[in-house]
Protein backbone atom coordinates (compact mmCIF):
# COMPACT_ATOMS: atom_id res chain seq x y z
CA UNK A 1 0.00 0.00 0.00
CA UNK A 2 0.93 3.20 -0.49
CA UNK A 3 -0.39 6.95 0.02
CA UNK A 4 -1.09 9.33 -2.24
CA UNK A 5 -3.49 12.62 -3.81
CA UNK A 6 -5.85 10.84 -5.92
CA UNK A 7 -8.18 13.39 -8.28
CA UNK A 8 -10.81 11.78 -9.41
CA UNK A 9 -13.90 12.96 -11.51
CA UNK A 10 -17.81 12.03 -11.28
CA UNK A 11 -19.94 11.60 -13.54
CA UNK A 12 -21.15 15.31 -14.06
CA UNK A 13 -17.46 15.88 -14.84
CA UNK A 14 -16.55 17.56 -11.75
CA UNK A 15 -12.99 16.88 -9.78
CA UNK A 16 -12.14 15.96 -6.38
CA UNK A 17 -8.68 15.66 -4.51
CA UNK A 18 -8.40 13.72 -1.29
CA UNK A 19 -5.63 11.91 0.19
CA UNK A 20 -5.83 7.56 0.07
CA UNK A 21 -4.41 4.64 0.66
CA UNK A 22 -3.79 2.84 -2.66
CA UNK A 23 -2.53 -1.04 -3.43
CA UNK A 24 0.69 -0.73 -5.01
CA UNK A 25 -1.04 -2.93 -8.13
CA UNK A 26 -2.44 0.45 -9.56
CA UNK A 27 1.12 2.21 -9.79
CA UNK A 28 1.58 2.64 -13.52
CA UNK A 29 4.08 0.95 -15.69
CA UNK A 30 7.96 1.70 -15.69
CA UNK A 31 11.31 0.65 -15.35
CA UNK A 32 12.00 2.41 -11.34
CA UNK A 33 9.77 2.07 -8.23
CA UNK A 34 10.91 5.26 -6.16
CA UNK A 35 10.12 5.93 -2.43
CA UNK A 36 9.11 9.13 -2.32
CA UNK A 37 10.29 11.34 0.04
CA UNK A 38 9.21 15.38 -0.96
CA UNK A 39 7.38 16.79 -3.58
CA UNK A 40 6.85 20.66 -4.37
CA UNK A 41 4.16 22.50 -5.47
CA UNK A 42 4.19 24.28 -9.38
CA UNK A 43 1.49 26.03 -11.48
CA UNK A 44 1.09 23.03 -13.57
CA UNK A 45 -0.18 21.06 -10.15
CA UNK A 46 -2.46 23.86 -9.04
CA UNK A 47 -4.28 22.87 -12.94
CA UNK A 48 -4.08 20.00 -12.26
CA UNK A 49 -5.30 19.40 -8.50
CA UNK A 50 -8.38 21.78 -9.16
CA UNK A 51 -11.60 22.10 -11.11
CA UNK A 52 -11.69 20.59 -14.11
CA UNK A 53 -8.48 18.82 -13.82
CA UNK A 54 -6.58 21.10 -15.84
CA UNK A 55 -3.71 18.78 -18.21
CA UNK A 56 -5.15 15.43 -16.96
CA UNK A 57 -5.78 13.48 -19.36
CA UNK A 58 -7.35 10.11 -17.79
CA UNK A 59 -9.04 10.03 -13.93
CA UNK A 60 -8.17 8.65 -11.64
CA UNK A 61 -5.34 10.58 -11.60
CA UNK A 62 -2.31 11.80 -8.92
CA UNK A 63 -0.42 14.88 -9.79
CA UNK A 64 3.15 16.24 -8.90
CA UNK A 65 5.15 17.17 -11.57
CA UNK A 66 8.40 16.98 -9.14
CA UNK A 67 9.74 14.26 -6.82
CA UNK A 68 13.00 13.22 -4.93
CA UNK A 69 13.71 9.95 -2.91
CA UNK A 70 15.18 6.61 -2.75
CA UNK A 71 14.85 3.85 -5.37
CA UNK A 72 13.69 0.93 -4.10
CA UNK A 73 13.51 -1.60 -7.06
CA UNK A 74 14.86 -1.06 -10.80
CA UNK A 75 14.84 -2.79 -13.73
CA UNK A 76 17.26 -0.22 -15.70
CA UNK A 77 21.15 -1.02 -14.61
CA UNK A 78 21.84 3.15 -14.26
CA UNK A 79 19.50 2.83 -10.73
CA UNK A 80 19.92 0.80 -7.91
CA UNK A 81 18.15 0.19 -4.31
CA UNK A 82 18.96 2.73 -2.65
CA UNK A 83 19.92 5.51 -4.98
CA UNK A 84 18.74 8.86 -4.17
CA UNK A 85 16.85 10.25 -7.62
CA UNK A 86 15.37 12.84 -8.80
CA UNK A 87 12.63 13.80 -11.62
CA UNK A 88 11.49 16.80 -13.06
CA UNK A 89 8.96 16.83 -16.06
CA UNK A 90 8.31 14.72 -18.80
CA UNK A 91 4.90 14.99 -18.19
CA UNK A 92 4.79 13.09 -15.24
CA UNK A 93 2.40 14.23 -12.59
CA UNK A 94 -0.10 15.54 -15.96
CA UNK A 95 -0.37 12.36 -18.34
CA UNK A 96 1.79 9.82 -15.92
CA UNK A 97 0.87 9.74 -12.09
CA UNK A 98 3.64 11.79 -10.01
CA UNK A 99 4.96 12.58 -7.28
CA UNK A 100 1.96 13.50 -4.53
CA UNK A 101 2.32 9.73 -3.26
CA UNK A 102 5.04 7.78 -0.72
CA UNK A 103 5.38 5.57 -4.09
CA UNK A 104 5.63 6.60 -7.65
CA UNK A 105 7.29 3.82 -10.92
CA UNK A 106 8.42 5.69 -13.99
CA UNK A 107 10.88 5.29 -17.21
CA UNK A 108 14.38 5.52 -15.89
CA UNK A 109 15.16 8.07 -18.40
CA UNK A 110 12.97 10.58 -16.72
CA UNK A 111 15.43 10.25 -13.70
CA UNK A 112 18.12 12.26 -12.37
CA UNK A 113 20.71 11.08 -9.95
CA UNK A 114 20.73 13.70 -6.82
CA UNK A 115 23.61 15.50 -6.48
CA UNK A 116 25.81 14.52 -3.51
CA UNK A 117 26.04 18.21 -2.40
CA UNK A 118 21.78 18.60 -2.35
CA UNK A 119 19.36 16.76 -0.13
CA UNK A 120 15.94 15.55 -1.16
CA UNK A 121 14.62 18.02 0.68
CA UNK A 122 16.59 20.70 -1.15
CA UNK A 123 15.97 19.44 -4.97
CA UNK A 124 12.54 19.88 -4.28
CA UNK A 125 13.03 23.26 -2.67
CA UNK A 126 14.54 23.71 -6.33
CA UNK A 127 11.95 21.66 -8.09
CA UNK A 128 10.60 21.93 -12.28
CA UNK A 129 10.64 25.91 -11.12
CA UNK A 130 14.71 26.09 -10.19
CA UNK A 131 15.55 23.78 -12.89
CA UNK A 132 14.17 26.23 -15.13
CA UNK A 133 15.71 29.15 -13.65
CA UNK A 134 19.20 27.47 -14.42
CA UNK A 135 18.54 26.28 -17.78
CA UNK A 136 17.51 30.01 -18.58
CA UNK A 137 20.68 31.54 -16.71
CA UNK A 138 22.45 28.87 -18.88
CA UNK A 139 21.06 30.22 -22.16
CA UNK A 140 22.14 33.54 -20.89
CA UNK A 141 25.45 32.67 -20.16
CA UNK A 142 25.99 31.23 -24.10
CA UNK A 143 24.46 33.81 -25.67
CA UNK A 144 27.44 36.10 -23.82
CA UNK A 145 25.93 37.21 -20.60
CA UNK A 146 28.75 38.18 -18.30
CA UNK A 147 28.87 40.13 -14.90
CA UNK A 148 29.72 43.74 -15.04
CA UNK A 149 27.52 44.30 -18.09
CA UNK A 150 24.76 46.04 -16.36
CA UNK A 151 21.42 44.93 -14.35
CA UNK A 152 19.94 41.77 -15.49
CA UNK A 153 16.01 41.75 -15.24
CA UNK A 154 14.12 38.97 -13.62
CA UNK A 155 10.10 39.52 -13.87
CA UNK A 156 8.06 37.92 -12.08
CA UNK A 157 10.53 37.91 -9.55
CA UNK A 158 8.93 36.59 -6.11
CA UNK A 159 7.40 33.82 -7.73
CA UNK A 160 9.37 30.10 -8.18
CA UNK A 161 11.18 30.44 -11.12
CA UNK A 162 12.02 34.15 -10.55
CA UNK A 163 12.74 33.68 -6.59
CA UNK A 164 15.80 30.84 -7.62
CA UNK A 165 17.25 33.03 -10.67
CA UNK A 166 17.31 35.86 -8.41
CA UNK A 167 18.95 34.09 -5.93
CA UNK A 168 21.56 32.32 -8.44
CA UNK A 169 22.25 35.72 -10.94
CA UNK A 170 23.03 37.58 -7.69
CA UNK A 171 25.30 34.74 -5.80
CA UNK A 172 26.70 35.02 -9.65
CA UNK A 173 27.45 38.83 -9.58
CA UNK A 174 24.81 40.13 -11.18
CA UNK A 175 23.09 43.10 -10.49
CA UNK A 176 19.60 42.07 -10.10
CA UNK A 177 17.00 44.11 -11.49
CA UNK A 178 13.62 42.61 -9.76
CA UNK A 179 10.09 43.02 -10.99
CA UNK A 180 6.68 42.45 -8.95
CA UNK A 181 3.51 43.94 -8.43
CA UNK A 182 3.52 43.14 -4.78
CA UNK A 183 5.32 45.82 -2.73
CA UNK A 184 5.01 43.70 0.21
CA UNK A 185 7.66 41.03 -1.58
CA UNK A 186 10.37 43.65 -1.45
CA UNK A 187 12.19 43.04 1.44
CA UNK A 188 11.90 39.30 0.78
CA UNK A 189 13.51 40.07 -2.54
CA UNK A 190 16.50 42.22 -1.42
CA UNK A 191 16.99 38.97 0.71
CA UNK A 192 17.57 37.08 -2.37
CA UNK A 193 20.07 39.66 -3.45
CA UNK A 194 17.89 41.38 -5.68
CA UNK A 195 19.78 45.26 -6.18
CA UNK A 196 17.05 46.81 -7.18
CA UNK A 197 13.25 46.42 -7.27
CA UNK A 198 11.14 47.47 -9.81
CA UNK A 199 7.35 47.79 -10.08
CA UNK A 200 5.65 45.96 -12.33
CA UNK A 201 3.34 48.91 -13.44
CA UNK A 202 6.29 50.42 -15.50
CA UNK A 203 6.78 47.17 -17.67
CA UNK A 204 3.59 46.05 -18.40
CA UNK A 205 2.12 48.31 -20.77
CA UNK A 206 2.87 48.04 -24.47
CA UNK A 207 4.45 51.46 -25.81
CA UNK A 208 4.13 52.97 -29.60
CA UNK A 209 7.80 52.66 -29.49
CA UNK A 210 9.50 50.11 -31.25
CA UNK A 211 13.10 51.17 -28.99
CA UNK A 212 13.29 52.64 -25.24
CA UNK A 213 16.60 53.33 -24.10
CA UNK A 214 18.85 50.23 -23.15
CA UNK A 215 18.96 49.27 -19.65
CA UNK A 216 19.40 45.69 -19.16
CA UNK A 217 21.92 43.45 -19.65
CA UNK A 218 19.56 40.31 -19.82
CA UNK A 219 16.69 39.14 -18.93
CA UNK A 220 15.11 36.02 -16.96
CA UNK A 221 11.16 36.43 -18.04
CA UNK A 222 8.22 34.63 -16.18
CA UNK A 223 5.66 36.73 -17.35
CA UNK A 224 5.45 36.82 -21.14
CA UNK A 225 2.64 39.15 -22.94
CA UNK A 226 3.03 42.64 -22.80
CA UNK A 227 5.60 42.86 -20.48
CA UNK A 228 7.81 40.65 -22.97
CA UNK A 229 7.50 42.80 -25.66
CA UNK A 230 8.41 45.92 -23.72
CA UNK A 231 11.39 44.82 -22.45
CA UNK A 232 12.67 43.90 -25.81
CA UNK A 233 12.62 47.15 -26.81
CA UNK A 234 14.60 48.02 -23.75
CA UNK A 235 17.45 45.54 -23.69
CA UNK A 236 20.94 46.39 -24.45
CA UNK A 237 22.46 45.57 -27.72
CA UNK A 238 23.24 42.07 -28.52
CA UNK A 239 21.83 40.95 -24.99
CA UNK A 240 19.68 38.34 -24.59
CA UNK A 241 15.73 37.34 -23.01
CA UNK A 242 15.16 33.94 -21.91
CA UNK A 243 11.55 33.52 -21.29
CA UNK A 244 10.52 30.84 -19.19
CA UNK A 245 6.57 31.39 -18.94
CA UNK A 246 3.29 33.24 -20.02
CA UNK A 247 1.75 34.62 -16.36
CA UNK A 248 1.08 37.69 -18.31
CA UNK A 249 -0.39 35.78 -21.67
CA UNK A 250 0.93 33.85 -24.53
CA UNK A 251 0.28 37.08 -27.15
CA UNK A 252 3.46 38.76 -27.65
CA UNK A 253 2.38 41.95 -29.38
CA UNK A 254 6.01 42.95 -30.23
CA UNK A 255 7.94 44.64 -33.18
CA UNK A 256 10.89 42.92 -34.69
CA UNK A 257 12.80 46.23 -34.39
CA UNK A 258 14.56 44.93 -31.43
CA UNK A 259 15.63 41.61 -33.14
CA UNK A 260 17.23 43.64 -36.55
CA UNK A 261 18.53 46.73 -34.67
CA UNK A 262 20.18 45.59 -31.73
CA UNK A 263 20.75 42.11 -32.13
CA UNK A 264 18.37 41.09 -29.57
CA UNK A 265 18.42 37.16 -28.75
CA UNK A 266 14.93 35.62 -27.11
CA UNK A 267 15.78 32.16 -26.06
CA UNK A 268 12.90 30.09 -25.35
CA UNK A 269 13.38 27.62 -22.26
CA UNK A 270 11.79 23.94 -21.98
CA UNK A 271 12.65 22.16 -18.97
CA UNK A 272 9.84 19.25 -19.63
CA UNK A 273 11.81 17.43 -21.97
CA UNK A 274 15.33 18.29 -21.56
CA UNK A 275 17.81 15.63 -22.51
CA UNK A 276 19.23 13.76 -19.63
CA UNK A 277 22.59 15.21 -20.16
CA UNK A 278 21.59 18.97 -20.32
CA UNK A 279 19.42 18.13 -16.80
CA UNK A 280 22.47 16.51 -15.07
CA UNK A 281 24.21 19.24 -16.33
CA UNK A 282 21.87 22.01 -14.63
CA UNK A 283 21.92 20.52 -11.66
CA UNK A 284 25.40 20.21 -10.92
CA UNK A 285 25.04 23.94 -11.26
CA UNK A 286 22.50 24.43 -8.79
CA UNK A 287 24.23 22.41 -6.41
CA UNK A 288 27.41 24.57 -7.43
CA UNK A 289 25.77 28.39 -7.66
CA UNK A 290 22.59 28.62 -5.63
CA UNK A 291 23.11 29.84 -2.18
CA UNK A 292 20.89 26.74 -0.49
CA UNK A 293 20.47 28.95 2.91
CA UNK A 294 18.37 31.49 0.94
CA UNK A 295 16.99 28.98 -0.84
CA UNK A 296 16.05 27.51 2.60
CA UNK A 297 14.51 30.81 3.34
CA UNK A 298 11.78 30.75 0.54
CA UNK A 299 10.51 26.97 1.81
CA UNK A 300 6.72 27.09 2.93
CA UNK A 301 6.42 23.17 3.99
CA UNK A 302 3.02 21.11 3.42
CA UNK A 303 1.40 17.63 3.73
CA UNK A 304 -0.54 15.71 1.38
CA UNK A 305 -3.72 16.78 2.65
CA UNK A 306 -2.59 20.66 2.10
CA UNK A 307 -1.93 20.60 -1.57
CA UNK A 308 -5.95 21.36 -2.74
CA UNK A 309 -5.95 24.66 -0.89
CA UNK A 310 -2.72 25.06 -2.16
CA UNK A 311 -3.20 24.27 -5.58
CA UNK A 312 -5.89 27.09 -5.72
CA UNK A 313 -3.50 29.73 -3.95
CA UNK A 314 -1.16 29.26 -6.63
CA UNK A 315 -3.31 29.61 -9.84
CA UNK A 316 -4.23 33.51 -7.67
CA UNK A 317 -1.03 33.90 -7.49
CA UNK A 318 -1.03 33.88 -4.20
CA UNK A 319 2.26 31.72 -3.61
CA UNK A 320 5.51 32.94 -2.47
CA UNK A 321 8.40 31.43 -3.16
CA UNK A 322 8.66 27.31 -2.91
CA UNK A 323 6.21 25.02 -1.18
CA UNK A 324 8.11 21.62 -0.33
CA UNK A 325 5.49 18.92 0.03
CA UNK A 326 6.54 16.16 3.10
CA UNK A 327 4.57 13.35 1.20
CA UNK A 328 4.84 11.41 4.10
CA UNK A 329 4.37 13.77 6.44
Amino acid sequence: MFKALLVEKDEGGATRASVQELDDDRLPEGEVTVAVEYSTLNYKDGLCIGPGGGLVRQYPHVPGIDFSGTVETSDDPRYAPGDKVILTGWRVGEAHWGGYATRARVKADWLVPLPEALSARDAMAVGTAGLTAMLAVMALERHGLRTGQGPVLVTGAAGGVGSVATAILASLGHEVAAVTGRPETEDYLRDLGAASIVARSELNETTKKPLESERWAGCVDAVGGAMLARVLGQMNYGASVAAVGLAGGADLPAKVIPFLLRGVNLLGIDSVMQPYDNRVAAWDRIARDLPMEKLRAMIRPARLDDLPALGAEILNGQVRGRVVVDVAG
